[in-house]
């Protein structure tokens, strides 16, 4: 995946760091075919609807993009609201969701949301929280904004999958996956790893997406192997592809309840609250 160091491409924006998407932010285009490629079958939304049901709730999206994933949540949702720091994907969103009334975009960052405490049932980041380590300003924020009860859900790319994840750790040598998993674990999150199928309209699209996602090197490796399981020939361009794709989604639900002193401590030792605002 295309990633920048974060001393490169770090900056600050209204006195705060924010870490550009070195996708979306440069390739709009290309990754609206991403997004639509991704996870056909739903394999990633009936895992979230099972752990949390959305209908009547108010969800937060935080990184929302151009808020490719705010109608379908605003479906059956009674209020949606998107957050995503870069201007030009909030104008898009914007216009991506004029014409539903439930649905709001706000620029703002994850470590600093621009909401009320315990306003939401739901809060849902996707593939913005790779890393792990780090990010403990963001998740805080995101456990503020919820209500007791609500659930946190957080959908990543699975770095130790086949065949994706390897040509991302080829980019990323030395990002660690089960590092990043028991962190998210002591963070009180569970875990499930999800296997999604995504479906290229043809080879040209295909290309397009995985050179956005990856360095020029990786990237020719990984168009050569999708021809290869797909059995495309280099002068082939009609043909819809398939790749497979695992994901992680972690999940943390907030405590409803008071607790008893020496209580219901979680797995990170830090006893839960019901107060919306985490330590």
């Amino acid at each position: 995946m295309r990633w920048f160091p974060r001393a490169v491409s770090s900056f600050r924006r209204g006195g705060e760091e924010v870490l550009p998407s070195p996708n979306i932010w440069y390739y709009q285009k290309a990754y609206e075919v991403e997004n639509r490629a991704q996870d056909v079958d739903d394999e990633i939304w009936r895992v979230l609807a099972g752990y949390r049901e959305w209908s009547g709730a108010d969800v937060l999206d935080i990184g929302c993009g151009d808020g490719f994933h705010l109608p379908r949540f605003a479906a059956t949702a009674r209020s949606v609201v998107g957050i995503e720091p870069h201007e030009p994907l909030v104008r898009d969103a914007r216009k991506r969701v004029g014409r539903l009334e439930n649905v709001e975009v706000r620029q703002g960052r994850a470590q600093r949301l621009p909401l009320p405490d315990a306003a939401f049932d739901v809060v849902h980041a996707r593939t913005a929280y790779f890393f792990g380590p780090g990010c403990e300003p963001g998740l805080r924020e995101a456990e503020r904004v919820l209500r007791p009860g609500g659930l946190m859900m957080i959908v990543d790319l699975d770095v130790a999958s086949e065949p994706y994840g390897r040509w991302m750790r080829l980019d990323l040598p030395h990002y660690d996956p089960p590092a990043v998993e028991k962190f998210f674990a002591r963070q009180g999150f569970d875990c499930r790893k999800v296997m999604t199928r995504w479906l290229f309209e043809d080879t040209a699209a295909m290309e397009e997406v995985l050179k956005i996602e990856f360095s020029a090197p990786v990237a020719a490796k990984a168009i050569a192997e999708v021809r290869r399981l797909n059995e495309v020939s280099s002068g082939a361009e009609e043909k819809r592809l398939t790749l497979p794709v695992g994901y992680r989604v972690h999940t943390r639900a907030k405590p409803t309840g008071l607790v008893v002193p020496g209580h219901s401590a979680s797995s990170s030792g830090v006893a839960s609250s019901a107060s919306p605002r985490m330590p």
